[in-house]
Protein backbone atom coordinates (compact mmCIF):
# COMPACT_ATOMS: atom_id res chain seq x y z
CA UNK A 1 0.00 0.00 0.00
CA UNK A 2 1.41 3.69 -1.15
CA UNK A 3 2.23 5.03 2.38
CA UNK A 4 4.68 7.07 4.34
CA UNK A 5 6.59 5.92 7.58
CA UNK A 6 7.99 9.22 9.77
CA UNK A 7 10.28 7.61 12.80
CA UNK A 8 8.60 9.28 16.65
CA UNK A 9 11.42 11.07 18.81
CA UNK A 10 10.09 8.93 21.66
CA UNK A 11 9.39 5.04 20.89
CA UNK A 12 7.67 3.93 23.64
CA UNK A 13 4.72 6.34 21.93
CA UNK A 14 2.41 4.54 20.54
CA UNK A 15 1.85 4.57 16.61
CA UNK A 16 -0.39 6.33 14.79
CA UNK A 17 -2.00 4.92 11.88
CA UNK A 18 -3.30 7.82 9.87
CA UNK A 19 -6.62 6.61 7.46
CA UNK A 20 -7.78 9.62 5.39
CA UNK A 21 -11.41 9.78 4.18
CA UNK A 22 -12.72 9.96 0.55
CA UNK A 23 -10.92 11.67 -2.08
CA UNK A 24 -7.75 12.22 0.68
CA UNK A 25 -4.53 10.93 -0.17
CA UNK A 26 -1.66 10.23 2.74
CA UNK A 27 -0.43 13.79 3.58
CA UNK A 28 -3.90 14.82 4.68
CA UNK A 29 -4.10 13.91 8.15
CA UNK A 30 -0.16 14.44 9.10
CA UNK A 31 -1.38 17.98 10.84
CA UNK A 32 -3.17 16.10 13.62
CA UNK A 33 -0.51 13.26 14.84
CA UNK A 34 1.35 16.51 15.22
CA UNK A 35 -1.41 18.27 17.47
CA UNK A 36 -2.11 15.03 18.94
CA UNK A 37 1.05 13.71 19.95
CA UNK A 38 4.37 15.47 17.94
CA UNK A 39 6.63 12.81 19.05
CA UNK A 40 4.64 9.70 18.11
CA UNK A 41 5.66 7.51 14.54
CA UNK A 42 3.84 8.23 12.09
CA UNK A 43 2.08 5.44 9.66
CA UNK A 44 0.16 6.99 6.88
CA UNK A 45 -1.70 5.32 4.02
CA UNK A 46 -3.63 5.95 0.97
CA UNK A 47 -6.34 3.45 -0.04
CA UNK A 48 -6.31 1.13 -2.60
CA UNK A 49 -9.38 2.00 -4.11
CA UNK A 50 -10.52 4.61 -6.58
CA UNK A 51 -13.81 6.00 -6.73
CA UNK A 52 -13.90 8.54 -9.82
CA UNK A 53 -10.42 8.99 -9.36
CA UNK A 54 -10.63 9.76 -5.61
CA UNK A 55 -8.74 7.10 -3.42
CA UNK A 56 -10.96 5.21 -0.98
CA UNK A 57 -10.19 2.50 1.64
CA UNK A 58 -12.75 -0.19 0.06
CA UNK A 59 -16.06 -0.15 -2.48
CA UNK A 60 -19.57 0.95 -1.86
CA UNK A 61 -22.67 0.91 -3.24
CA UNK A 62 -23.65 3.95 -2.61
CA UNK A 63 -23.81 6.95 -0.31
CA UNK A 64 -23.46 4.96 2.76
CA UNK A 65 -24.02 1.36 1.78
CA UNK A 66 -20.78 -0.14 1.35
CA UNK A 67 -19.58 -3.39 -0.62
CA UNK A 68 -19.12 -5.79 2.11
CA UNK A 69 -17.25 -8.00 0.50
CA UNK A 70 -15.09 -5.56 -0.58
CA UNK A 71 -14.98 -4.19 2.89
CA UNK A 72 -13.74 -7.66 4.37
CA UNK A 73 -11.00 -7.91 1.25
CA UNK A 74 -9.81 -4.56 2.11
CA UNK A 75 -9.77 -4.93 6.38
CA UNK A 76 -7.60 -7.95 5.85
CA UNK A 77 -5.17 -6.20 3.26
CA UNK A 78 -4.73 -3.58 5.67
CA UNK A 79 -4.57 -5.93 8.72
CA UNK A 80 -1.50 -7.67 6.73
CA UNK A 81 0.27 -4.58 5.55
CA UNK A 82 0.33 -3.66 9.20
CA UNK A 83 2.24 -6.67 10.31
CA UNK A 84 4.78 -6.32 7.21
CA UNK A 85 5.15 -2.15 8.02
CA UNK A 86 6.11 -3.31 11.58
CA UNK A 87 8.55 -5.43 10.91
CA UNK A 88 9.77 -3.48 8.06
CA UNK A 89 10.18 -0.44 10.21
CA UNK A 90 10.61 -1.79 13.68
CA UNK A 91 7.68 -0.73 15.31
CA UNK A 92 5.43 -2.13 18.43
CA UNK A 93 2.95 -3.70 16.01
CA UNK A 94 0.67 -3.96 19.48
CA UNK A 95 0.72 -0.65 19.90
CA UNK A 96 -1.31 1.12 16.83
CA UNK A 97 -3.76 3.64 17.59
CA UNK A 98 -6.04 4.40 13.87
CA UNK A 99 -6.50 8.14 13.48
CA UNK A 100 -9.35 8.00 10.56
CA UNK A 101 -11.44 10.57 9.04
CA UNK A 102 -14.72 9.28 7.26
CA UNK A 103 -14.03 6.37 5.10
CA UNK A 104 -10.37 5.90 6.67
CA UNK A 105 -13.10 6.07 9.87
CA UNK A 106 -14.99 3.05 8.66
CA UNK A 107 -11.82 1.18 7.67
CA UNK A 108 -10.39 1.61 11.29
CA UNK A 109 -13.49 0.62 12.74
CA UNK A 110 -13.76 -2.55 10.52
CA UNK A 111 -10.32 -3.33 11.63
CA UNK A 112 -11.53 -3.12 15.45
CA UNK A 113 -14.70 -5.56 13.98
CA UNK A 114 -12.62 -8.03 12.59
CA UNK A 115 -9.51 -8.54 14.32
CA UNK A 116 -8.83 -8.65 17.90
CA UNK A 117 -5.03 -7.51 17.85
CA UNK A 118 -4.95 -5.17 14.96
CA UNK A 119 -4.79 -2.01 16.89
CA UNK A 120 -4.68 -0.73 20.51
CA UNK A 121 -7.23 2.17 19.87
CA UNK A 122 -8.39 4.55 17.90
CA UNK A 123 -9.97 8.11 17.01
CA UNK A 124 -12.36 7.88 14.36
CA UNK A 125 -13.93 11.29 12.78
CA UNK A 126 -17.31 11.22 11.43
CA UNK A 127 -17.37 6.96 11.35
CA UNK A 128 -20.28 4.66 10.14
CA UNK A 129 -21.13 1.32 11.91
CA UNK A 130 -18.50 -1.29 9.18
CA UNK A 131 -20.69 -4.28 8.94
CA UNK A 132 -24.23 -5.37 10.84
CA UNK A 133 -25.17 -8.36 12.71
CA UNK A 134 -21.65 -9.93 13.06
CA UNK A 135 -20.63 -11.10 16.06
CA UNK A 136 -17.06 -8.62 17.22
CA UNK A 137 -14.11 -9.97 18.99
CA UNK A 138 -13.56 -9.21 22.13
CA UNK A 139 -12.21 -5.51 22.77
CA UNK A 140 -11.05 -5.53 26.19
CA UNK A 141 -8.47 -3.07 26.89
CA UNK A 142 -9.21 -0.73 23.65
CA UNK A 143 -10.25 2.60 24.00
CA UNK A 144 -11.84 4.17 20.83
CA UNK A 145 -12.89 8.23 20.70
CA UNK A 146 -15.56 9.10 18.33
CA UNK A 147 -16.11 12.30 16.83
CA UNK A 148 -19.62 12.50 15.95
CA UNK A 149 -22.14 15.52 14.26
CA UNK A 150 -25.41 15.93 15.37
CA UNK A 151 -25.79 17.86 11.86
CA UNK A 152 -23.79 15.19 9.73
CA UNK A 153 -26.19 14.84 6.70
CA UNK A 154 -23.59 11.19 6.07
CA UNK A 155 -23.39 9.66 9.18
CA UNK A 156 -26.54 10.28 11.20
CA UNK A 157 -26.31 10.55 15.10
CA UNK A 158 -28.32 7.61 15.36
CA UNK A 159 -25.21 5.55 13.71
CA UNK A 160 -22.43 7.04 16.00
CA UNK A 161 -24.69 5.87 18.95
CA UNK A 162 -24.90 2.37 17.51
CA UNK A 163 -20.96 2.10 16.40
CA UNK A 164 -20.37 3.33 20.27
CA UNK A 165 -22.92 0.81 21.56
CA UNK A 166 -21.34 -2.25 19.76
CA UNK A 167 -18.02 -1.73 20.72
CA UNK A 168 -18.89 -1.37 24.07
CA UNK A 169 -21.02 -4.49 23.76
CA UNK A 170 -16.90 -5.74 23.03
CA UNK A 171 -15.74 -4.48 26.00
CA UNK A 172 -13.89 -1.81 24.54
CA UNK A 173 -13.84 1.32 26.40
CA UNK A 174 -15.84 4.52 24.33
CA UNK A 175 -15.71 8.18 24.41
CA UNK A 176 -18.19 10.45 21.72
CA UNK A 177 -17.89 13.82 21.49
CA UNK A 178 -20.42 15.98 19.92
CA UNK A 179 -20.33 18.97 17.34
CA UNK A 180 -22.54 20.43 15.19
CA UNK A 181 -20.81 21.42 12.21
CA UNK A 182 -22.20 18.59 10.09
CA UNK A 183 -19.68 16.13 8.01
CA UNK A 184 -16.51 18.05 8.01
CA UNK A 185 -13.58 17.52 10.28
CA UNK A 186 -13.08 20.33 12.63
CA UNK A 187 -10.56 21.95 14.67
CA UNK A 188 -12.87 21.43 18.43
CA UNK A 189 -12.94 17.72 17.40
CA UNK A 190 -9.12 17.33 16.90
CA UNK A 191 -8.45 19.42 20.38
CA UNK A 192 -11.31 17.35 22.03
CA UNK A 193 -9.07 13.88 20.53
CA UNK A 194 -6.25 15.41 21.47
CA UNK A 195 -7.20 15.56 25.23
CA UNK A 196 -8.50 12.38 25.32
CA UNK A 197 -5.16 10.95 23.90
CA UNK A 198 -3.26 12.60 26.54
CA UNK A 199 -5.49 11.63 29.51
CA UNK A 200 -4.73 7.93 28.23
CA UNK A 201 -1.71 7.69 26.81
CA UNK A 202 0.72 10.51 27.82
CA UNK A 203 2.20 9.96 31.47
Amino acid sequence: MKHIFNKGKDLTKPTFLLLHGTGGNELDLLPLAGRIDGEASVLTVRGNVLENGMPRFFRRVAEGVFDEADLIFRTTELNQFLDEAAQEYGFDRDNIIAIGYSNGANIAASLLFHYKNALKGAILHHPMVPRKGIELPVLLGKEVFIAAGTNDPICPPEESEELKSLLEEANASVSIYWGNRGHQLTIEEVEAAALWYKERYVR
